[in-house]
């Protein structure tokens, strides 16, 4: 045979077939055949390819499989290659990374053609070793493909952590649109490591049968299976008695529907009912029902030790034993030394545990099966005849058929009275779904063990109804002599006379079995396997608990030990709380309260799915297809009805429980994000309120100022923020509007998102924060005049801060400024202009604050406009410590001014895509919210909110100046100047700043233009009356008269000094050019044809500049109405200079101009 094989590889461009020569890799005829003068990789033939080549030749340019090649490279190696062969090529079809002892020769692998019809002495191996080779190929394939492309193909791991932004393994959108991005994500988690699953070597997961049905199993069939089920045949007959089990087995099932929907949607962890309902609720519903669920399973720990020793006690007295005096104290002995017991068993680990329960599950088993049988036996003795067991009975069956409810103990019993006794036998159905941690798959698991418990526990049930009904009278006297010959006279006696029968005695079950004894240890079992079950429940679920750090001074419980992690100290705590009920007793009357728990918890976790199914978010996609959301309402408040059949006082105590753990967790405002079905359906609730609202149509008197605010990030300019939250909170929208010259990286627009909140809350402050990427800052505030809000929550009105450095600034700069107001006119916005005596830019006077990066820390990345000299001066100016926050380079590092109020920051900001955070890590950012809700700071502390460079405190008269329209203000004065009639939102928003609670005390004083001075009297009275029918009160009216009349020479003088450097003359210069054509390629200049053209209005403004300064210097707020900015008629520095002469030198002064359209009205 030759050492050689050949095969043929097809091209998909149809060219001639490459054919291959695959050498033996076995040293003597690897050296043998291969050609002298050949080295690898130099091309010479088809001869030097290695298998990397191979592989090359299978794909194309961009790595994708060619459908055409005809190359099947594990058909041909099994029929062909021998086993040695077939091991050399996997080798070298391996990652190269991975460790091969063929690595070293794979330069020396060759590859011939001989014919194709040769047959291989080994053909015949077995299809284990083929199997390994193609996996081994599709290994390398899927492998490599890696290298071809950025993009991460679908994998489980990208989606184990729902809370992660960026997944593992999955690329981030920058490194895939962005073609500069060097660097991989170094993130990454280890491949095959499951954190989220917690899979790992060592740790022991139950499966369904042991984790969930044995569980809950060995919890519904508790003492009440033995102790009561025969009274409640007594009292309710076989009928009603059906219809009470499968009462409560529809509150159980429907639950346990519910339930099962919850847990499969999605993956389960640890802390079982709790983490269904915080999940699915939300924190506060999960927090106050996983705390009382935790407390209700200590305690119930504690009634079914006490139920064991209650046992013992009864079987020991048939005995005559005691250990102190057969009562009390002896329970206290038993039930501390059960408990201690249960505890060893728990701490040493779940696998004793759950082999514990195994055992006790057998023993309750063999005794119902003696029972059972006991019935098919019958009285074995005349004295269990005397007792009223008679065996089965037609006439009997017929008897109990019906109900026969009595007075007992004080209590006139009927159907809902010994439903409320019988139905916390049903209350184990959360036992398998409490230990979901320890569950290899709760998504399975938990619905198929609980539902098949339930339908197994209620057949048992309702056979052994049957079974008592037939077999045992109601009453009975229990004297043998009354068996004589036959006779039934036993079974005459009035009811409260008898000791035996249903309705009397407890022992039933015991006197049907067909031996005592086991029903003895079926009680046992029954209540120490609840105990034991108890005893694990609660520090599960209160170590989930406190793991989320819900309440305050728990989390110390979260640690667990061992593989399993379990919660030793949760088990101690529970220990402890039981020990102290089984000392202290009366655990009847806490029973109910228990119970009420149970419940409430069942309540929450139907109410769960239905409001899952109501507000139908997305993510809600359960496997489990068998439940309703009306079911689940039903279930819901059947369980409610339940809490108050068994005891409305303590169902109202529950209730007060559960609302005031619910407040606890509101106010704490913990910092988690589960998706909870309250998020979807707070989106449901406010998209369908918008819509409706679209359908409204609007009415002066439901008139709101919707302000869109140029304040930037709103930490640069809190006084203008600040205003404009006066006018709309609890009112209406709120926008801050942040436009940044040239583009961002969306790291960094989180970055300032996170960052607006941030403050927002500090700051108690709702509003919203709208970013716009643009190239300057008139096209990215048109985009957001455009683009702000939704339908009728749109803003209405634009409040810009006022340009103080229009003077000195660059002329385009000051025509964008303008533009704006055009384009807001143009689109019917309302205008208002804030200007402050300090000016509202504070970003040079606050530092950094509530741990945000200063500028030092925030890279930054050359722009298109920049120089690198640019670049390393601002950075050396922040590493020299300015101290300022990030919002210190938030212009342009060539800007000198710091007054410039244009609400943009930071066209050096913008980012392009690097390895580095940009400007910081998300993650960072997140934390800090938290961080604020701990701080005890008190909120209307101004030091508190504002902090130097470093976090030095700053001076009162600055903090004074920060706070001056937050802080509470004693016999404030506002002027309002309306001087034209805009709709009346002149007069409206000093109004509404009066009303609020720190300008309560203010006073409004009026002014207005007379229309005749001859009139005046007349005038005044009018506008008198207009503002009592608007309903408004002010302190003082004044109407001016003589606004007409030509503004002294000095309000001239100080005019013509504003505008000096912007005024044309209007005429031919030098070379024959007008100065018009210099006008129109430059807006931002004055003509003496402009001047003459608004020569009128000019005058009146100096002269209200006149009367300004006589009147309102002293006053604590200007308001006045806007000059109207003409088109085409009134150019940028002229318009400029009007505001300019109004408001230097004045006291906080806000210009405002409606749209034209009415705000106020006199009519009802």
């Amino acid at each position: 045979m030759s050492d050689t094989i050949s095969f043929e590889m097809g091209s998909a461009s149809e060219r001639p077939p490459n054919r291959f020569q695959v050498n033996p890799v076995n040293g003597n005829s690897r050296k043998a055949q291969a050609p002298e003068g050949t080295t690898p990789g130099s091309g010479a033939g088809p001869g030097d390819e290695g298998p990397h080549e191979v592989y090359r030749r299978l794909t194309n340019a961009e790595g994708e499989l060619l459908e055409d090649d005809t190359f099947d490279a594990t058909q041909v190696l099994n029929q062909h290659q021998p086993r040695m062969q077939r091991q050399s090529i996997k080798s070298s079809f391996r990652d190269k990374d991975k460790p091969s002892r063929f690595k070293d020769l794979q330069t020396t692998t060759r590859f011939q053609v001989d014919p194709e019809n040769e047959v291989s002495e080994e053909s015949n191996d077995s299809q284990e070793e083929r199997e390994l080779l193609e996996n081994e190929y599709d290994t390398k394939y899927g492998k490599s493909f890696r290298h071809f492309t950025r993009e991460a193909l679908p994998r489980l791991d990208n989606y184990r952590n729902m809370m992660s932004i960026q997944a593992a393994y999955r690329p981030t959108l920058d490194e895939l649109h962005n073609a500069t991005l060097t660097g991989k994500n170094t993130h990454s988690l280890t491949r095959n490591q499951d954190l989220e699953s917690g899979i790992m070597n060592g740790i022991l997961k139950f499966g369904w049968i042991k984790g969930v049905l044995i569980r809950c199993l060995l919890n519904i069939w508790g003492v009440m299976l033995f102790l009561r089920l025969s009274w409640v045949v007594g009292q309710a007959g076989i009928v009603e008695g059906f219809v009470l089990i499968l009462t409560t087995t529809a509150v159980t099932t429907i639950t346990a529907l519910s339930m099962s929907a919850i847990s499969t949607n999605g993956v389960i962890k640890g802390g079982g009912t709790y983490y269904m309902i915080s999940r699915s609720l939300g924190p506060e519903f999960g927090g106050s029902i996983g705390l009382i669920f935790s407390l209700a399973n200590a305690v119930a720990c504690a009634m079914y030790v006490v139920g064991f020793c209650e046992s013992m006690l009864a079987m020991m007295g048939t005995y005559g034993w005691a250990i102190v005096d057969g009562g009390v104290q002896d329970v206290r002995i038993i039930g501390c030394v059960t408990i201690l017991l249960l505890l060893i068993i728990v701490v040493v680990g779940m696998e004793w545990e759950a082999k514990a329960q195994i055992g006790l599950l057998i023993i309750l088993l063999v005794a119902i099966g003696d029972f059972v049988i006991g019935t098919f036996i019958g009285p074995k003795s005349d004295e269990e005849m005397a007792k009223g067991f008679l065996g089965y009975n037609s006439t009997l069956f017929t008897k109990n058929m019906f109900a026969d409810y009595r007075l007992e103990k004080g209590v006139q019993h009927d159907f809902f009275s010994v439903f409320a006794i019988f139905f916390p036998a049903a209350t184990g159905i959360l036992a398998g779904a409490n230990i979901s941690g320890d569950l290899k798959d709760p998504q399975k698991s938990i619905p198929k063990g609980t539902i098949l418990a339930i339908i197994i526990t209620t057949g048992t049930y309702l056979i052994m109804v049957l079974q008592c009904g037939a077999t045992v009278a109601r009453d009975a006297t229990g004297n043998l002599t009354d068996t004589v010959n036959g006779s039934f006279a036993f079974l005459d006696c009035q009811p409260g006379e008898c000791s035996y029968g249903l309705q009397n005695s407890f022992q039933i079950i015991e006197l049907v079995s067909g031996f005592g004894p086991l029903i003895y240890a079926g009680c046992f079992a029954a209540t120490l396997s609840s105990a034991l079950a108890s005893l694990v429940s609660a520090p599960k679920v209160f170590q989930a608990l406190c793991k989320d750090e819900l309440y305050p001074k728990i989390v110390w419980f979260a640690k667990g030990y061992g593989k399993n992690n379990e919660p030793v100290r949760g088990y101690v705590l529970t220990f402890i709380i039981a020990s102290a009920f089984i000392l202290i007793g009366e655990l009847n009357l806490i029973a109910p309260l228990i119970s009420n728990f149970f419940l409430a918890a069942y309540m929450l976790i139907n109410f769960s799915t239905f409001h899952a199914s109501l507000a139908k978010p997305v993510g809600w996609r359960p496997t489990f297809k068998y439940y309703n959301m009306w079911l689940s309402l039903l279930g819901s408040a059947l369980c409610v009805a339940v809490m108050f059949l068994i005891s409305w006082a303590t169902a109202l105590i529950t209730f007060a429980v559960v609302l005031a753990l619910y407040l606890i967790v509101a106010y704490r405002k913990p910092d988690v994000n589960w998706g909870s079905t309250t998020q979807a359906q707070t989106y449901k609730n406010a998209l369908m309120s918008v819509q409706q609202l679209n359908n409204v149509e609007e009415h002066v008197k439901n008139y709101r100022p919707q302000i869109l605010v140029l304040s930037g990030l709103p930490n640069t300019r809190p006084v203008l923020v600040d205003l404009a939250y006066m006018l709309t909170k609890n009112l209406s929208l709120l926008v801050c509007g942040h436009v940044v010259r040239g583009s961002s990286s969306q790291k960094y627009r989180t970055y300032l998102q996170e960052r607006a909140g941030n403050w927002f809350r500090k700051h108690r402050v709702k509003g919203f924060y709208a970013l716009v990427d643009g190239e300057d800052f008139e096209s990215g505030t048109r985009a957001l005049m455009q683009a702000s809000g939704i339908g009728k929550l749109k803003p209405n009105i634009i409040l810009m801060g006022y340009k103080t450095d229009w003077q000195t600034c660059d002329r385009k700069e000051l025509q964008q400024y303008f533009n704006v107001m055009h384009k807001a006119l143009d689109m019917y916005l309302s205008v208002a202009i804030l200007r402050v005596p300090q000016g509202l830019d504070c970003s040079q006077v606050l530092g950094s604050q509530d741990g945000w990066k200063t500028v030092a820390d925030v890279p930054r990345t050359l722009q298109p406009n920049e120089s690198s000299g640019d670049l390393q001066a601002a950075d050396s100016h922040a590493r020299n410590g300015l101290g300022g926050s990030i919002d210190s380079l938030s212009r342009n590092v060539s800007q000198a001014s710091s007054t410039s109020d244009l609400s943009f920051i930071a066209g050096n900001q913008s980012k392009d895509v690097s390895g580095m955070p940009d400007p910081l890590d998300v993650k960072t950012a997140n934390l800090l919210p938290n961080t604020l809700r701990k701080s005890k700071l008190k909120h209307d502390d101004p030091a508190s909110l504002y902090k130097g460079p470093g976090g030095a405190e700053l001076p009162k008269e600055v903090l004074q100046d920060l706070t001056q329209f937050t802080r509470k203000r004693s016999h404030a004065v506002i002027d309002v100047w309306w001087l034209y009639d805009d709709g009346g939102l002149t007069l409206l928003l000093p109004y509404i700043i009066s009303t609020r609670r720190t300008w309560q005390s203010c006073k409004l004083r009026v002014y207005a233009l007379a229309n005749k001075k001859a009139e005046l009297e007349f005038e005044q009275r009018s506008m008198a009356s207009l503002l009592s029918k608007f309903r408004i009160d002010y302190s003082d009216l004044t109407l001016i008269p003589d606004i007409t009349k030509k503004p002294q020479e000095t309000s001239t003088q100080f005019f013509n000094e504003l505008i000096k450097d912007f005024v044309v003359p209007d005429k031919d210069n030098e070379n024959g050019h007008s100065s018009r054509a210099t006008l129109n390629e430059d807006e931002a200049l004055i003509s003496d044809d402009d001047l003459l053209a608004v020569q009128d209005k000019t005058n009146r403004y100096l002269r209200l500049r006149e009367y300004l300064r006589e009147q309102s210097t002293k006053s604590d707020l200007v308001v006045m109405t806007l000059p109207m900015p003409r088109k085409n008629i009134v150019s940028a520095p002229l318009y400029m200079a009007w505001l300019e002469s109004l408001s230097r030198d004045m006291p906080p002064f806000l210009f405002v101009r409606g749209n034209q359209t009415s705000v106020l009205t006199f009519y009802s």
